[in-house]
């Protein structure tokens, strides 16, 4: 059965770590519908997604998917491997068509350039500099007026404005996600899909693209969708968390926590330990 989860977070300040911090208990369950109002003015698209299904001759991935997620939201969605959170992220991206069901992105048609991916690999071209690269993000366009100084834009807001004449091979792995992440935005999307895209990072170094991707979400207001194994990651990350198990929303969390969140934190660690209950099952998260 899906249930949804909400933190309260009423009372709420900052402390510092010598201060004792309020219980556990605080995190407990409540039935009601963990969609958090969208951001004010959004560009985001909103998502409406009804009874969607997915299958691979006899195997059955999604099995009746039902999600509404706000404009401008951040949701993050984990689950065990082969649960069906990498297909649904594809399907709401347009790479793959549902077997049955409906997608919809609110009272519009939206546009090829309006929903962009950003894969665990970065996919950059070799014989092509880093501003070609973030280029390549504008499609068709690229070849327009001003091409050059959107993706000179993009790649300054990822802070690689100096290695724009740079060649990929150059690069460490941190910032090859940086330039994925510029031509991702370089369209000026209104949903952004996050299959993975930090899972070969080096701890400080991911945790350093974490804060990258909020300061982007928040600077955008675009709608973003992150498919994570990490749960650390999700609830620093996310507006709203979701639990897949055999092909449907088993868990709808919503994460009322304050921004920048404090990693570490006990509130931060129960949640986790909760969704890696549920993931793990009774007495593996600690």
């Amino acid at each position: 059965m899906q249930q949804a989860l909400r933190i309260p977070v009423s009372g709420v300040e900052a402390i510092d770590g010598k201060d004792v911090i309020g219980p556990a208990e605080a995190f407990r369950p409540v039935r009601k519908p963990s969609v958090s109002p969208a951001k004010p003015e959004t560009r985001g698209l909103p998502l409406v997604i009804r009874d969607l299904r997915k299958s691979f001759g006899d195997n059955q991935v999604l099995r009746g998917i039902e999600l509404e997620i706000p404009a401008g939201q951040f949701v993050a969605i984990v689950g065990q491997s082969g649960c069906g959170k990498s297909t649904l992220l594809r399907l709401i991206a347009g790479l793959d068509k549902p077997t049955s069901g409906t997608i919809s992105f609110g009272d519009t048609a939206a546009r090829s350039e309006d929903i962009r991916v950003m894969f665990q690999e970065p996919r950059l071209l070799p014989w092509a500099r880093v501003l070609a690269n973030a280029e390549v993000g504008l499609g068709r366009d690229r070849k327009a007026a001003g091409a050059h100084d959107r993706a000179k834009q993009a790649l300054e807001e990822v802070g690689l404005a100096e290695k724009r004449d740079q060649w990929p091979s150059v690069l460490s792995g941190g910032q090859k996600q940086r330039v994925a992440l510029a031509r991702a935005l370089v369209s000026g999307p209104r949903l952004l899909a996050f299959d993975e895209p930090l899972g070969a990072l080096d701890a400080l170094t991911r945790i350093a693209m974490q804060r990258l991707l909020e300061r982007v979400w928040i600077d955008q207001t675009f709608t973003a969708i992150l498919v994570t194994h990490d749960v650390a990651e999700a609830v620093a990350l996310a507006d709203r968390v979701l639990v897949i198990e055999d092909g449907r929303v088993a868990e709808d969390i919503s994460v009322d926590l304050p921004r920048p969140r404090r990693r570490g934190s006990a509130e931060l660690a129960t949640l986790e330990g909760s969704i890696l209950g549920q993931l793990l099952g009774p007495g593996t998260a600690g």
